[in-house]
């Protein structure tokens, strides 16, 4: 079992730890290529991460491509549903600090990530669950604030039938996240060692 736990400094919440990852991590020069995304063969191939086989995720992870290239290949290629709403929940704890510093009196979007939270783990039914996700849609109506937004997706993204969407919620939260923190935490997310 592997155990990976995340902590959150400018949100104040403290992520609980995610068990059983079941991440893939290992990869085939023929699977890269066959999954590249926007990247041609030639453009793929000077990839540092395509110099050794197998290609690992902390390769790809600690190499040059852009962030936002990292962050959907862990979601559209190596993250289970499951993961991507860990993911999901995590980025929009991350940035969570955002929205709140513009809005201080408004707590929706952390209620409704914790309720994310508490619905995936067993806590409340899925009443409670929709009364706090519509909430946080209300204060990203209101607002206009991505920060808001990521909190409503996360939230969505929890009671997501498939893996699709639970992928699209886990990247709609990043893009409002600062790169250096959302490359710390893919990377704590990805590769922390087993507790």
């Amino acid at each position: 079992m592997v155990k990976v736990t995340h902590s959150t400094r400018a949100s104040g919440i403290a992520l609980k730890p995610i068990k059983n990852l079941k991440m893939q991590t290992e990869f085939t020069k023929e699977f890269m290529r066959n999954n590249s995304g926007c990247y041609s063969e030639e453009q793929l191939d000077r990839c540092s991460f395509m110099s050794t086989e197998p290609v690992t995720l902390e390769s790809i992870l600690n190499s040059e491509i852009s962030i936002k290239d990292k962050y959907w290949f862990v979601c559209k290629k190596s993250a289970t549903k499951e993961e991507n709403q860990q993911i999901a929940i995590g980025v929009a704890e991350l940035i969570l600090y955002i929205y709140e510093r513009k809005y201080p009196d408004d707590k929706r979007p952390r209620e409704a990530i914790r309720a994310a939270r508490d619905y995936l783990a067993g806590i409340i039914n899925v009443e409670e669950f929709r009364i706090k996700k519509h909430a946080a849609y209300a204060a990203y109506a209101a607002a206009d604030a991505y920060a808001a937004y990521a909190a409503y997706a996360a939230v969505a993204d929890a009671y997501a039938a498939d893996d699709a969407y639970a992928a699209y919620a886990a990247y709609a939260a990043a893009d409002a996240a600062d790169a250096a923190a959302l490359q710390k935490f893919l990377l704590n997310f990805c590769l922390e060692p087993a507790l």
